[in-house]
């Protein structure tokens, strides 16, 4: 539903299928980002994965904050919307650096880290768009 009522707004912008796949990638990794988060929370052993933990929070949360920021298509300030999707890759690139750390003892962290790639590739495609 979710892209299909970026299809009916009046004014489209004329960037509109990067964006469409930028806010269905910043929704999957706010997913992603929080279920990993919450995967951390429960692993048992002697690994801290607080840093962990605090970059898919602050990740998560970047992203949903991009997702909603890009589904106002009715005249966006360039300059604003630029400043949000270049942060939001910049969380999903240190939250997928973080979660590679971990990958290899903790698939939620492989699949996490995966998801911010996509999600920092998505961004970078509609800054080049936009």
């Amino acid at each position: 539903m979710t892209l299909q009522i970026l299809d009916a707004h009046p004014s489209p912008v004329s960037y509109l299928d990067a964006l469409k796949k930028a806010i269905e990638s910043t929704l999957d990794c706010v997913q992603c980002c929080t279920s990993c988060a919450d995967a951390c929370i429960a692993e048992s052993g002697d690994m801290d994965l607080s840093a962990c933990i605090r970059t898919d929070l602050d990740c998560a949360d970047i992203c949903a904050a991009t997702a909603r920021v890009l589904a106002r298509q009715t005249k966006p300030s360039a300059a604003v919307v630029r400043a949000q999707v270049e942060a939001c890759k910049a969380a999903c690139q240190a939250c997928a650096a973080s979660c590679e750390e971990h990958a290899e003892m903790h698939e939620h962290c492989r699949i996490c880290a995966e998801c911010c790639r996509t999600c920092a590739d998505a961004c970078d495609a509609l800054l080049a768009a936009m």
